[in-house]
């Protein structure tokens, strides 16, 4: 094994610790952020850092790397007050990943890696039309995290899309099913396999396997 303290990684180069830090943390959820701004223009961006915050109300955070680094996506949100998010599916991956390249606010990434906008629930902010999992939300709060600048945007969900031959009996959605992905640092991605469901784990009681 390897041990490593602060020195050290003060002392790494930067793009190897970026790398390493990012896949630090395990598999992620990696979805698509589709939003648009008051002129109507959309745009697309490509998170991995999208948290199940709470089911009542349904709260999801994501967090916003600084301004001056991705700036589209929380300016279009702050416009408008909604954006969707939108699971991604192994066929469309390097398009989904293509959506990470710095396009200029007058490009649509849609258009440029050839995704398709559509627009559903009443929502003003675009879908992804390839994606089989995608939901609405709208903005309740952004708070700055002053320790790097990033922002934390907290929305609720107001409509879902979905295959309903995907969700269980008791509302769990196998994500499998849907061949949605998972990804690890900044540009792997993954397939996910179900191993088990596991019963509400109880003290003195073994936990049982979900049939």
């Amino acid at each position: 094994m390897a041990f490593y303290n602060t020195e050290d990684m003060d002392r790494w180069e930067r793009f190897y610790r970026a790398n390493f830090i990012n896949s630090l943390t395990g598999f992620k959820s990696v979805s698509l952020i589709g939003t648009t701004n008051a002129n109507g223009q959309n745009n697309l961006g490509i998170f991995s850092s999208i948290v199940h915050l709470g089911s009542n109300p349904p709260l999801i955070g994501y967090i916003n790397r600084p301004i001056e680094s991705a700036a589209h996506t929380l300016e279009n949100i702050q416009s408008t007050g909604v954006y969707t998010i939108n699971h991604i599916q192994s066929q469309f991956v390097q398009q989904a990943h293509q959506t990470s390249a710095k396009y200029s606010k007058e490009i649509s990434e849609f258009e440029e890696v050839g995704l398709t906008p559509e627009f559903e629930l009443n929502c003003i902010a675009p879908f992804v039309r390839e994606s089989d999992i995608k939901y609405a939300l709208s903005l309740e709060e952004i708070i700055p995290i002053q320790l790097n600048r990033t922002f934390l945007v907290i929305g609720k969900i107001t409509g879902i899309i979905i295959h309903q031959d995907i969700v269980s009996d008791d509302g769990f959605i196998h994500l499998e099913k849907a061949n949605s992905i998972c990804s690890n640092g900044i540009d792997a991605y993954y397939n996910t396999d179900f191993i088990d469901r596991f019963e509400y784990a109880k003290p003195g009681k073994p936990t049982q396997i979900i049939k």
